[in-house]
């Protein structure tokens, strides 16, 4: 059985933007396995790159990610919204293993099946090296 995920599609522009905010929030605690659980047990992923697919190969990828993206911080914005579907543009800041910061900017296409459960990600990020004196996103957004 599965367990819904609200909000359910078809989007409204409310009920898109706090499934964004949702995903921002939850990538923010960088906890791959609760990350996990907004996608289905299928889902298909792209990321840059790389091709995958399974929660268990999410919760793989991300667990590698954040031991190379220190200190990683996240900001999404709802860009368009139609049906199930949702996309979304994005920045988030992190440090490397030698203390390197960066900022990346990029898009994510978002597909939802009827208990809002995440059943395809694909997304497309580009990488710009900055100082931390740059830095514009210091830990998770504050509560509105």
């Amino acid at each position: 059985m599965t367990t819904d995920r609200p909000p359910l599609p078809p989007f409204t522009r409310e009920t898109a933007e706090r499934k964004v905010r949702a995903a921002e929030d939850a990538w923010n605690t960088r906890d791959p396995r609760r990350v996990s659980l907004a996608y289905s047990q299928d889902s298909v992923w792209r990321n840059r790159d790389v091709f995958l697919a399974g929660r268990p190969a999410i919760v793989e990828f991300l667990t590698a990610k954040w031991a190379r993206e220190r200190e990683y911080a996240l900001r999404k914005d709802l860009w368009a919204f139609d049906g199930n579907r949702i996309a979304v543009r994005f920045q988030y800041e992190s440090r490397d293993t030698e203390g390197q910061w960066w900022r990346s900017y990029g898009n994510e296409l978002w597909e939802f099946d009827g208990h809002g459960l995440m059943t395809r990600r694909e997304a497309s990020i580009n990488d710009v090296r900055i100082e931390e004196r740059d830095r514009r996103i210091h830990g998770p957004r504050p509560a509105q």
